[in-house]
């Protein structure tokens, strides 16, 4: 099953459902803004990635300028931001089982599911 974390204002998210929808593609929807991620989501979202959680990060987001901007953090202090401010979280991400791409640009998108 083809999961999407999704944030229906953000176009490129947007995108992504968009896409999957038009494939005939089923897939769950997670609007990680209304429904937020657990620490052990995020952590295993990140390793699907193959990424370190910095590199998840919205740094053009308020809450990252205001917290955040010219801070190192921790892989789990990162985690723990991203919990507390959802937005930092960048979008959309697609999983399908053990993979897992930010959907940015659609081609991303497009390798994953074929």
């Amino acid at each position: 099953m083809i999961k999407i974390y999704h944030n229906t204002r953000c176009s490129k998210s947007r995108n992504s459902f968009d896409l999957l929808t038009e494939k005939g593609i089923e897939f769950e929807t997670i609007e990680y803004l209304k429904t937020p991620l657990t620490k052990e989501e995020l952590t295993d979202l990140i390793s699907k990635l193959g990424i370190e959680a910095k590199e998840l990060i919205r740094k053009g987001e308020a809450d990252f300028k205001a917290n955040f901007k010219g801070k190192e953090l921790s892989e789990s202090q990162w985690i723990d931001a991203m919990i507390q401010f959802p937005k930092l979280i960048e979008r959309p991400i697609i999983v399908k089982g053990n993979k897992a791409v930010i959907g940015r640009p659609i081609e991303k998108v497009i390798d994953l599911i074929r």
